[in-house]
């Protein structure tokens, strides 16, 4: 790694400077780095701590959590807490909004994160992650009542995640396009590593567990069985499928590679109205998808239009390549007309 790549501080002042960056975002995002630099260091030595089987208790959506998905959950409340700028912070491990401000105001913000995405691949030693953004607040909202925080991604002024594999990646969009940071060992350092990520328009990978094809919604059926096709299909080339089960990851390969990431709503989560969270996971990569130049899509509707309900609220998630998003929304456009 090149000593002289800039470093996430000095990034984030030449955003403050150029870009019209918020000057109280910059220790609040440092703050969030540490917190990934810290859960990346519970990560790796989880099997040297017993810290890598469950927990005996399930979040709020009923899942089963990990030791490291409560641990992890505190790294980043310890952290973020830090900031006299922050008014609530909003987790996938807990039910109720952590409040911080009894009168957040204009110039607030608040945090949504994923502390510790892909946890049930921890045992077999696969990527994980963690996933956030912020929203800074333009109005005065009610401490008291949690729907406050239920604002549209769109919303968000910078959305990012870290993925924990065979190095620590730290990628971030603050409105102004997306770069990737590297954490350097020894100094403790993120640097740029990929500065100015563009996501490709057109792509032969997507991501999606087709184990669940059974459960799938007639347009999603069309678009893998056409992948599947190949050259003699209607797409006309050879698809490769990937798949790891943890979001994170396969976002991260999708952005740096090109594709579609997909997880739909179907007979097995209908109920719930997807499997993936609007808030803390569909939202914030979005954001950066879109940064990217890509496409983040329910279906039907963009991600970051969707007016939440509740900040545990699910949705239908394809994001990624332009062409491959827009094949998606067309065929399911076709299929709601009939």
């Amino acid at each position: 790694m090149d000593d002289k790549a800039l470093t996430l501080r000095e990034t984030l002042l030449n955003a403050c400077r150029s870009d019209g960056l918020d000057p109280d975002l910059l220790p609040l995002l440092e703050d969030i780095a540490t917190s990934c630099r810290v859960v990346s260091h519970l990560v790796q030595s989880g099997a040297f701590t017993g810290t890598l089987g469950g927990a005996g208790s399930t979040n709020v959506q009923g899942e089963a959590q990990q030791q490291l998905d409560v641990l992890s959950n505190d790294v980043f409340v310890r952290h973020c807490s830090s900031s006299d700028r922050v008014a609530a912070l909003v987790s996938e491990e807990v039910e109720e909004v952590y409040w911080l401000k009894d009168n957040p105001g204009p110039g607030d913000y608040i945090v949504y994160f994923d502390p510790l995405d892909g946890s049930s691949n921890l045992a077999v030693n696969m990527c994980v992650g963690s996933i956030f953004s912020v929203v800074r607040l333009d109005r005065e909202i009610d401490a008291s009542d949690d729907r406050s925080v239920l604002l549209p991604g769109s919303s968000q002024i910078c959305a990012g995640y870290s993925v924990y594999g065979p190095s620590t990646s730290f990628v971030l969009t603050t409105g102004n396009g997306v770069t990737g940071f590297t954490h350097q060992p020894g100094t403790g350092e993120f640097r740029v590593t990929h500065p100015d990520m563009k996501i490709g328009d057109t792509a032969t990978e997507f991501a999606v567990n087709a184990s669940r094809y059974a459960l799938w919604d007639a347009p999603l059926r069309r678009y893998f069985d056409e992948c599947l096709a190949g050259e003699s299909g209607p797409r006309g080339q050879r698809y490769n499928m990937r798949w790891v089960a943890s979001m994170v990851s396969e976002v991260h390969r999708i952005l740096t590679r090109g594709g579609a990431f997909i997880y739909p709503c179907d007979d097995g989560n209908r109920e719930q109205g997807g499997k993936l969270r609007l808030m803390y996971e569909a939202n914030p990569m979005s954001f950066i998808i879109e940064q990217a130049g890509g496409r983040a899509s329910t279906g039907l509707e963009r991600i970051l239009d969707v007016v939440p309900t509740s900040h545990h609220q699910r949705v239908p998630v394809f994001l990624g390549s332009k062409s491959e998003v827009d094949v998606l929304d067309q065929y399911h456009r076709e299929a709601q007309q009939g």
